[in-house]
Parts: C-alpha cells; sequence; structure tokens
C-alpha cells in the first residue's frame, strides 16, 4: 500500500502540489489525470525520493521514501528520458538494469523475448545508443525497463505520449496484464483520459495541485472526466 500524509511541495512562494490524505491498497491499477502543471509529474518525483516534499510524507510499503532506500528493491518506474543511458545500446541497458536487480541475462532475454511485440523490430539487434532513438523506441525501452526484476510497484509518466496507435494498443494490453495481478500496484499519469480509463479500476484528477476526483472507473468515467474538464 501506498500512503500519502499531508504532502505538500512548494518553489518559493507557489505550492504546486497539495495532498493531504490519499491511499493506493496494493494491486490497484491507478490513474492520476489533468492538465499541464496539475502536479501529476510532481507527484511521482516525490514518491521516487527525486525531490523533497515541503511538508509530509508518502510511504511505500511502509517504507517513508525520503528516508529510507527499501522501496527501491520493489518498484520500478519510467518518467521521462532522463532514466536512460544514452550511450548504452538498448541490450547493454536493460542487462545494466537487470543487473541492479539481481536479474541474471537468461531472465532479461526472457523478458525481451516476452515484449518482442512491443519493440516491433526497430530497438533490438540494432545496434543504435540510446540516444539515437525516436522518443517513441525511447519510451519502449523505459518501459520494458521498469518491468525487470517483476515489481510490485510500477510507476509510468505519460506512457501513451509519443507512441503510434498500434504501439498504445499493445502497451495497453501489457499494462492489463500487469494489473490483472494481485501483488502488483501500477500507476499511470496521462493527458489521455480514454487510455487511462480503459487501463485503470481507480481516477484521481489532480488541478492546481489538489485532488479534485477520486473515482472508481465504471461505464461512466470517461464522460465524466471529459465533462469536467471541459469547464
Amino acid at each position: 500500500m501506498i500512503q500519502v500524509n499531508n504532502l505538500s511541495k512548494k518553489y518559493n512562494t507557489t505550492t504546486v502540489l497539495n495532498i493531504n490524505e490519499l491511499e493506493i491498497p496494493k494491486g490497484q491499477s491507478f490513474g492520476l489525470v489533468g492538465n499541464n502543471g496539475a502536479g501529476k509529474t510532481t507527484f511521482f518525483s516525490l514518491l521516487l525520493d527525486l525531490i523533497e516534499p515541503t511538508t509530509g510524507q508518502i510511504i511505500n510499503h511502509n517504507v517513508q521514501v525520503n528516508l529510507g532506500e527499501n522501496w527501491k528493491k520493489f518498484t520500478g518506474a519510467f518518467l521521462d528520458e532522463s532514466f536512460l543511458i544514452g550511450y548504452l545500446t538498448a541490450e547493454e541497458y536493460f542487462y545494466f538494469i537487470g543487473e541492479l536487480r539481481g536479474q541474471n541475462k537468461a531472465d532479461v532475454d526472457a523478458l525481451l523475448k516476452k515484449h518482442e511485440e512491443f519493440f516491433n523490430n526497430e530497438i533490438l539487434n540494432t545496434k543504435k545508443y540510446l540516444r539515437d532513438l525516436s522518443k517513441g523506441n525511447m519510451k519502449k525501452v523505459g518501459i520494458i525497463a521498469t518491468l525487470i526484476g517483476n515489481p510490485e510497484v510500477v510507476i509510468l509518466d505519460e506512457p501513451f505520449a509519443n507512441l503510434d496507435p498500434t504501439t498504445v494498443n499493445r502497451l495497453k494490453k501489457i499494462v492489463k496484464e500487469l494489473a490483472e495481478n494481485p501483488n502488483v500496484t501500477v500507476l499511470i499519469s496521462s493527458h489521455d483520459l480514454l487510455h487511462t480509463v480503459e487501463v485503470c479500476n481507480r481516477i484521481v484528477a489532480l488541478n492546481k495541485g489538489e485532488i479534485v476526483k477520486d473515482i472508481m472507473t465504471s461505464e461512466e468515467t470517461l464522460q465524466e472526466l471529459e465533462a469536467f474538464f471541459a469547464v
């Protein structure tokens, strides 16, 4: 379970995130939506201890993320290309991440084989450095690297952006498969309401750093969100 208590982030006098209380149960597929500047990436950055909170705390499976390291053992994340190492090929990067997570080459190869279709013959065995890939292919590498080591918490920021329609559908299949595992908690942020509603069973909407909606996904969810953001 992920617990958020009295969490805020300020830059000078500007508050960019203010969440009094939030709980994300184990096994939930959780979607975070909102306009630019709503606080989605800030929340994920705090969850990954990339920035310090101004007040409050986030606890990931009984570990306060800004005070301990153990949460890293069971958490995988990809926010943007800064998570990649540009001078490595895709294979070199995957094996490097595998070593960090206690996976041998065979373990990594099995995962890559499973997601061969997702790569669409554009990434593996090309001998291209990651820095030379398109933004969409960089994202594919980052997303699959997140899954190495079977993390219990998977965090993806704007995973559908810069992907073509076929790849988006393949990604949704991957996310849905993850969400079927009761031991895996999936957190996704996105501008795309349709895709997020399709793969998440709970949606939280942020506006100016605050939670304005927290709903379980139903047939009416997409229409409700579209109406809210149309105002």
